[in-house]
Order: C-alpha cells, then structure tokens, then sequence
C-alpha cells in the first residue's frame, strides 16, 4: 500500500458528502450572503468545487506562486458548480494516483511573487489543503444551507433533515 493509498479512500469518501451539499444549492440564492464579509453562496459552492482540481493542478509540480493566480471559470448555476466539482475531482484523484511514496515525501512550496510562504512534502498538501481546507468551507457551506432554510444532507450519518429515524 501506498502512503497516499488511504487518503484516496477518505476523499472518495468526503466527496460524495461534497457533492450532496452542492447538488442543494438553490440556484435563486447564489447571490446571497449571510454577512457582508462573507462569500456569496455561490462563490463559497465554487470556491467548494474547485478546491481539489487546484490541488490536482498543483500537486505534481514543485509548488504554486499564487501571483501566478488560480483561474475559475464563472460557475453561474448549481448545475455549472456540480460539473465543475466532478471535473475537479476526477483530475485530483489522477494527480493523487501518480503520487508513489518517494513524490508523496517530496517537498512542496507555495509562493507569492518568488518569496516561500511555506513548504511541505505533498502528502501534507493533500491532508491540510485538499482534505481539512475542503472540509472547512464544506462545513461553512452546510450553514449556509441552514440559514436559507434548505435541507442539510446528512454528512456522516443522518442530517436533522435527512434522519429516517424522526
């Protein structure tokens, strides 16, 4: 078994997850913000999307300058933001299958104009980055499903919305 070989299984796991949350979006809402600091919901869902197929973009390189900037398409419907989370799944889960040990322990830098701002070998990328990053903003996501009344799908189990239990 490879070192990447687990997190493979947990992110197909947390993508179906994923993709509940975003196959909910009311397309009439993604304007909405519940703070004036906040995303909008629909840039919060593409922001969702997105996350794994920046990774998947990155994560075979030596690292990222963001000045280099990491383009999005404009995602303007639920349908646009779901297509582009299952593209950008499939090319993580390509980019993660190339990974032997040796390249998973390889050092990984992000940058901004040339200056390191941090370094970590690959693995750690897919485990902070792509895996706790994703499950951070899924979780601002399902608050905001929340607060615009929208049933929660149940993530590790039956929702309050979901449970067949009640």
């Amino acid at each position: 078994m490879r070192l990447i070989d687990p997190l493979l299984l947990e992110f197909d796991r947390e993508c179906s997850g994923t993709r509940k949350c975003l196959e909910r979006l009311p397309g009439e809402k993604l304007a909405w913000k519940p703070h004036e600091k906040s995303m909008s919901l629909g840039k919060l869902a593409g922001h969702v999307a997105t996350i794994p197929g920046w990774i998947g973009s990155a994560l075979l390189a030596d690292g990222f300058d963001l000045t280099s900037g990491m383009a999005t398409p404009p995602l303007g419907t639920p349908e646009e933001i779901v297509a582009a989370f299952d593209a950008s799944v499939k090319l993580a889960k390509g980019a993660m299958a190339q990974l032997d040990d040796a390249k998973a322990m390889g050092e990984w830098t992000l940058a901004k104009g040339g200056q390191a701002l941090f370094s970590m070998p690959r693995i750690a990328l897919v485990r902070t980055i792509l895996l706790n990053h994703s499950y951070h903003h899924r979780g601002q996501l399902t608050v905001y499903l929340r607060l615009l009344d929208v049933p929660v799908p149940g993530l590790y189990g039956p929702s309050a919305d979901d449970d067949p239990f009640k």
